[in-house]
């Protein structure tokens, strides 16, 4: 890779990704789950198995960053422009709806409400995000134990942590207090770690067969968490199990993610105006998320997409997949071009900022991470 240059390939990954998330969230806005308490029909079972095919999303973002973040330098000034990059989309969007008369979290809650626009990674505004910057300031650390452990002790790191936070849960059928089921940092530090890995030694036998890894992991899950249904409408010690084949630390979900990753490195992009664009909105796909799972939006922009593009509420499969594509399309291109517009205020504001002494000294603070040389 050129320095400086991403490839486009893991870069489309990086938008697959994010597409993949706005579906999951809209899978969980519409009610388009199987449920224990609930009778299965065509929608359920479809939007299940889409679930299936999604939930390796945020185990695959991380993943990329592992692979390419343990083998880059850690920047202070990028640390502190994607806090800001939190910050304007939690600040931004919040003085909007207020502009426009729409009830916030500040509103209704008070300080309380307050609090998670100005420190939106204490509260966990988005608890992704909170993990993925922690995750970021501890790349120096794990760039640096990577680097300078032998195979064998990367090796046995990594198993243990893998072990202890996904093996186990894996196959046990009750819930453990310490687990969080994917949806936290030190489940980061494991995905990270194991990208790292793969990216200094690589693995043959994953790297072959990755789409097959990706599409068998889906289906195994998909699998067990319907014979969980069947199996808690009769047993009810079943019924936590039956959310085991959907959570992010599940064997199979880290699996399906290793897949799609050595399924997306063989795919070759040709330079052009092809794989600029798909660089270009790649950079800008994180904005996605933070704009349409931002506080005061997550719980309404279904129902008024929904209000639009299907007002009777009419149900079936042929609606439930029109309101598929509409969602994912407004939330996604929504997201690409506040992002892009966010950039270029970003990128004006940069240029005065770094002349400031504060700008400078955020640059020194860079120069203390540079490898020697």
């Amino acid at each position: 890779m050129a320095e400086g240059k991403r490839m486009a390939n893991y870069e489309l990954l990086r938008i697959v990704a994010m597409v993949m998330v706005v579906i999951l969230h809209f899978l969980a806005r519409s009610d388009a789950l199987i449920a224990l308490d609930l009778p299965l029909d065509s929608v359920r079972i479809l939007g299940t198995l889409l679930e299936s095919f999604c939930l390796v999303a945020v185990n695959t973002y991380v993943l990329l960053s592992g692979y390419f973040g343990a083998r880059s330098t850690f920047k202070v000034s990028r640390a502190a422009g994607l806090l800001c990059q939190i910050w304007f989309y939690g600040l931004v969007i919040w003085l909007g709806l207020t502009a426009a008369g729409v009830p916030t979290m500040a509103s209704t809650e008070g300080i309380y409400g307050l609090i998670q626009y100005l420190f939106p990674i204490e509260t966990e505004h988005y608890w992704f995000a909170t993990s993925y910057f922690m995750l970021y300031l501890l790349t120096p650390v794990l760039g640096t134990a990577v680097k300078n452990m032998s195979k064998k002790q990367l090796e046995i790191t990594l198993a243990s942590l893998l072990i202890l936070f996904s093996g186990i849960k894996s196959i046990s059928p009750v819930v453990f207090a310490f687990d969080r089921y994917g949806y936290d940092f030190p489940w980061f530090v494991c995905v990270y770690l194991l990208a790292a890995y793969l990216g200094r030694y690589r693995c043959s036998f994953l790297e072959k067969r990755g789409w097959l890894f990706y599409v068998g992991s889906t289906l195994v899950s998909f699998g067990m968490n319907l014979v969980m249904w069947f199996l808690s409408q009769r047993w009810d010690s079943f019924r936590y199990y039956f959310t085991v084949p959907f959570h992010y630390n599940f064997i199979f979900c880290l699996l399906g993610a290793v897949g799609l990753f050595y399924g997306f490195s063989k795919i070759h992009i040709k330079e052009g105006r092809i794989a600029e664009a798909i660089r270009k909105i790649g950079s800008l796909s994180f904005g996605v998320y933070l704009f349409h799972e931002h506080i005061d939006l997550r719980y309404l922009w279904y129902d008024f997409i929904r209000g639009i593009i299907n007002p009777g509420g009419k149900e079936g499969i042929f609606y439930f997949l029109w309101e598929l594509a509409l969602c994912v399309v407004l939330l996604f291109g929504a997201g690409i071009c506040i992002d892009w517009l966010r950039s270029r205020i970003f990128s004006l504001a940069g240029r005065g900022f770094y002349k400031t002494r504060a700008g400078k000294w955020l640059r020194n603070l860079d120069q203390c991470f540079k490898p020697d040389r």
